[in-house]
């Protein structure tokens, strides 16, 4: 891949929101430790938005609080006085304890402390989906409405039987309810047989060994992909035409020579197309009632084609949509959080525990957290993806590993229910190991990004 190659233009745009994404969980969960340290009087010494080793990008003391802005976009931290955290802080333990210092309060009063960041966490989560309930309600394409054009059988899928045409409709014996799930249904059950529709007909295949792997490995590509005509949805500004001309309902029935009937034709001619991206004009045929248009287009750059907007696949296919007032959104809301942890965890558990699913796979750094994000900027995906991060970065924070929120709440119900304090010098070994064993992961993840990103497998 050459960096001319790239489209710089869609990276930025998820930059800009994985960063103002982060921010908003990052402030909120540092903000859940600082509120109730100021309630018991803890002196808070810096409250950090991203980290700043040897120097930050902005900085402000207001009253005993230094407030800053880091420059490594791993998270953000709060200095409490008195706390063996990530700044090791050897110099200030080693003194006697203050009152205004972390050490000195009940342990119920640090307890709460540590798990603030946290209950934040999962609080924002639910609102995050009860606002996403109420203004976007639910939105979904039956698995059923996908019968009447069927899937387009990919690599993957044509090694387990699949023909173009076919349906997914159960993994496991458990039907499908909405449009493409059967892949990420297929990696968390561990799918040893798929049933699919063909031509009205239910026809059981079954999944050969590897492939599940494989389909985790592509991040869920590769193995079928719906198909539907690429009807007109609109002419964008700009568009200019040559020969003929495009109109919203025409149906694209031709590209460069190509007979097109699908989408997913695309997927099908692509080597042929990609050496078309460059191209200065474009020949293609629309449908437009009984008549067949011939247009010749100029293409700006492959990101916007020749400025024609196609229907989407809930357009073209239908799709449920639910509504919810704001007091149905409230349980919803939080159904959906619970739902989307409870699916994580599933995905966790089979790193420990299925001969498929690898870790190598299915780790991935700021990049590929990155790489979520659309490359159009869309409100309803930007707070569905914060509301997700949300609840993850929840469960992750509370993992009793010494250096997470967890590992400290740990220590503390440990003194609460034995009555003993552990010693300073052992918290603070727990949290240099505690440190060693995360910086060690993420540079394990980065690099499994960096070495996909070149083209490994």
């Amino acid at each position: 891949m050459t960096l001319l190659a790239i489209e710089w233009g869609s990276i930025g745009i998820k930059i800009l929101q994985f960063i103002l994404s982060f921010s908003i969980l990052v402030v909120l969960h540092e903000l859940g430790h600082f509120l109730p340290a100021r309630w018991f009087k803890c002196r808070v010494e810096k409250f950090y938005l991203f980290f700043n080793p040897w120097f930050s990008l902005f900085k402000k003391k207001i009253g005993e609080t230094e407030y800053g802005l880091g420059w490594i976009p791993f998270g953000g931290y709060v200095k409490i006085s008195g706390m063996i955290d990530e700044s090791m802080d050897k110099e200030q333990m080693a003194q006697a304890p203050q009152p205004w210092e972390f050490r000195s309060k009940p342990a119920w009063q640090r307890l709460i402390i540590m798990l603030g960041g946290v209950t934040v966490n999962v609080l924002l989560a639910f609102a995050i989906f009860i606002m996403i309930m109420w203004v976007w309600g639910d939105r979904y394409v039956p698995i059923a409405n996908l019968n009447k054009y069927g899937l387009y059988a990919d690599s993957l899928g044509r090694r387990m039987g699949l023909q173009d045409g076919d349906n997914i409709v159960a993994v496991e014996g458990k039907p499908l309810v909405r449009a493409q799930t059967a892949g990420s249904e297929m990696i968390m059950n561990e799918a040893k047989t798929v049933t699919v529709n063909r031509g009205g007909q239910l026809v059981n295949l079954s999944v050969p060994p590897g492939l599940i792997r494989q389909l985790n490995k592509n991040r869920l590509t590769g193995m079928a992909g719906p198909r539907y005509p690429l009807i007109v949805d609109s002419v964008l500004p700009g568009a200019k035409f040559l020969e003929g001309s495009v109109q919203k309902g025409d149906t694209l029935i031709e590209y460069e020579g190509h007979a097109i009937q699908y989408r997913t034709d695309f997927a099908k001619y692509g080597d042929v197309f990609k050496k078309l991206d460059d191209a200065k004009v474009v020949h293609m045929a629309f449908r437009r009632g009984s008549d067949t248009v011939r247009v010749t287009a100029e293409q700006k750059d492959k990101e916007k084609g020749v400025g024609v907007a196609y229907k989407t696949m809930d357009k073209v296919l239908g799709e449920v949509h639910i509504s919810y007032t704001f007091l149905q959104s409230i349980p919803a809301g939080i159904n959906k959080s619970i739902e989307t942890l409870r699916n994580y965890i599933r995905n966790l558990k089979l790193l420990f525990t299925s001969k498929e699913v690898k870790t190598q796979d299915s780790l991935g750094s700021v990049i590929s957290i990155t790489n979520v994000f659309p490359s159009e900027f869309d409100w309803q995906s930007f707070w569905t993806l914060t509301g997700i991060f949300s609840i993850l970065l929840a469960f992750m924070n509370v993992l009793p590993i010494p250096a997470l929120d967890g590992g400290h709440a740990l220590f503390t119900l440990v003194e609460m229910v034995s009555g003993r304090k552990p010693s300073d010098k052992f918290i603070e070994y727990a949290q240099m190991v505690g440190m060693v064993l995360l910086f060690g992961l993420m540079i394990y993840a980065l690099g499994l990004d960096i070495f996909h990103l070149a083209g490994g497998r």
